[in-house]
């Protein structure tokens, strides 16, 4: 029997009645020497148990390799952290996630092939989740509940209902979990909509609701569906997340600290989506597309009680208050927040320009066409693309299929216009000098589709390019993924006004270290690390303006900053400072 049953209105654990209180907690947005903390924190404004999502296309890049389980990735620490601290968990391993995650955390390699039918009963699709869940549950099975471990309940699928209708398919998700060990109670949670839970519930496996208001109409909805049961919202929404280019979301605390009271006196259970939003470190935001492509900002902070450097803010303090009517809240004192590096400026000295250190050290895949990213293996990052024009004047570049998601071309190393897939671009009227000009055009994938049909869409040049009508052929191809910063050739010069796409090094020297912000004034756009540590992206666009720092990324003493910048900067400087700035809220 698993240690987590359902009565006819409720939960009871290992035989006594047990209301879930959780919050979401999603470890590979958190680094790994802050977990102990925010567990912490999670005790402490009440919580009885935490959950997270698992992303299979983070633990898995390449197919047939074994699981990423280190660092940032070591998912069997972080349960038994989180049941160190008294927490239970639930887990969400997918194989889908959404999560506003790269992909919605299902692999590149996987959604390159256009011809397996994603979340469905296709044999491909299933052969290749059953593969990863041989791989993904052994070693974590001692941290279930049958075990002795904190995972009580795990999810199959996510918000399916809202995609699809194929029943079979959950229902060989339930099976594979099961036929591989586990025990524990099994759960869907999709939209509180009759037609979502409808397609995207199972007979025998509990099924919950997502939702951020209308909390009585909800829980009707869910009690209509369900005629006993435990009354649960997987995902309670407390906050939201941003686009770049769009606003920065918050929600009033006192008004979801009251939902939060009238979803806890109708005596349901709860996870509080998000606890703590955390980071999209490096290169692993989503994105959205509904009417046009909208990439998610680096910032996951979510406006989530525990603030993206684990501060408590005032929806910590005005949710504890409400659990506290509820359900036994510690009597210890809320952590105050915690230490941040003193402004720190920084001098970007050495500079190393990107085309020709792409050209000299990346060789080259050649293709008649350009070739999308997928089919250089690849799948975030850019690449650049580069042949040679047979003619010269004055005339449009058109780009057939448009470009995923954002094209810089450069006609002998010279910028002349950006093309970007979120206004539909496909064609730039450009001046080519004279036969043999050298075209380059560097191509950023800035986050895989996580939510509906279109997760999977190709990146890169996604069809032939021609000017003027004629075709332009002979393509160089080199793939950047910049997973790492080894070889760049770096070169003294100056602090000065820099244009071009270029890597960018400097160094600060730190006393304690503790978490600061990155500011980037007088920068447009790029990626940005610190020690090696990718922290992600930033723009000019905002709404976000700086990047959350880790103090575990620091060190005492000489720290090295680097910056992909891919147009330019005023001023080759920086500045590490103890204040966020994801944006002004939204009127």
């Amino acid at each position: 029997m698993p240690a987590l049953t359902t009565t006819s209105d409720g939960f009871h654990l290992h035989g006594e009645p047990f209301r879930i209180i959780s919050g979401a907690l999603h470890y590979f947005r958190v680094h790994p020497g802050q977990w102990a903390d925010r567990l912490r924190k999670a005790r402490l404004m009440g919580l009885n148990t935490v959950e997270t999502y698992v992303p299979w296309n983070l633990h898995q890049p390449s197919p047939g390799a074994p699981l990423d389980l280190d660092g940032i990735l070591d998912l069997p620490r972080f349960l038994r952290t989180a049941g160190e601290e008294g927490l239970k968990v639930l887990l969400r391993p997918g194989p889908y996630i959404c999560a506003e995650w790269d992909g919605g955390g299902l692999p590149g390699w996987l959604t390159a092939d256009r011809d397996i039918a994603l979340r469905s009963g296709d044999p491909r699709f299933t052969a290749a989740v059953d593969r990863y869940l041989d791989l993904l549950l052994p070693p974590l099975l001692p941290y279930f509940a049958a075990a002795g471990g904190p995972v009580v309940a795990v999810q199959v699928e996510n918000e399916y209902g809202a995609y699809g209708a194929d029943t079979a398919y959950l229902e060989h998700l339930a099976q594979a979990l099961r036929a591989r060990g586990v025990e524990e109670l099994l759960f869907t949670c999709d939209q509180a909509d009759p037609a979502h839970l409808a397609a995207g519930s199972l007979p025998g496996v509990l099924a919950t609701g997502t939702f951020g208001s209308r909390v009585e109409e909800s829980l009707r909805t869910l009690r209509a569906h369900r005629g006993e049961g435990p009354l649960m919202c997987t995902e309670f929404w407390v906050g939201w997340f941003d686009h770049w280019g769009g606003p920065h979301h918050t929600r009033d605390a006192a008004d979801a600290a009251a939902d939060l009271d009238r979803l806890l006196s109708a005596g349901a259970s709860v996870n509080l989506y998000m606890f703590h939003g955390g980071t999209n470190f490096g290169l692993t935001n989503g994105a959205n597309h509904q009417h046009a492509y909208a990439p998610t900002v680096t910032s996951y902070d979510y406006d989530a009680p525990l603030t993206e450097c684990g501060d408590p803010g005032p929806k910590y303090h005005a949710l504890r208050e409400v659990i506290a009517r509820h359900s036994p809240v510690p009597d210890e004192p809320v952590p105050a927040p915690g230490p941040k590096l003193p402004r720190t400026e920084v001098a970007l000295g050495r500079r190393a320009p990107l085309l020709p250190y792409a050209v000299a050290s990346v060789p080259a895949v050649r293709g008649a066409d350009p070739l999308p990213m997928h089919a250089l293996g690849q799948a975030s990052g850019l690449v650049l693309y580069r042949t040679s024009v047979p003619a010269g004047g004055d005339g449009l570049l058109r780009f057939t299929g448009g470009v995923g998601d954002r094209a810089q071309v450069f006609v002998d190393g010279a910028p002349v216009g950006v093309l970007e897939r979120e206004r539909g671009e496909e064609t730039l009227p450009v001046r080519l000098p004279g036969p043999g000009a050298a075209l380059e055009v560097l191509v950023e994938n800035l986050g895989g589709v996580n939510y509906g049909p279109r997760i999977g869409d190709p990146k890169g040049l996604l069809g032939p390019v021609a000017f003027d009508g004629t075709a332009l052929r002979d393509w160089e191809c080199r793939p950047l993924p910049l997973d790492g910063l080894d070889g760049v050739p770096f070169a003294a010069s100056g602090t000065g006004p820099a244009a071009g796409p270029a890597f960018h090094h400097g160094t600060f020297e730190v006393g304690t270290p503790a978490d600061a912000f990155l500011a980037l004034p007088g920068w447009t756009k790029g990626l940005a690390w610190v020690n090696g540590f990718a922290l992600g992206r930033y723009w000019n666009r905002g709404p976000q303006r700086t990047l959350y720092v880790p103090a575990p990324v620091l060190r005492p003493g000489a720290n090295d900053l680097v910056l992909l910048e891919l147009h330019g900067t005023t001023a080759a400087r920086a500045a590490f400072t103890g204040e966020p700035d994801l944006g002004p809220p939204r009127a």
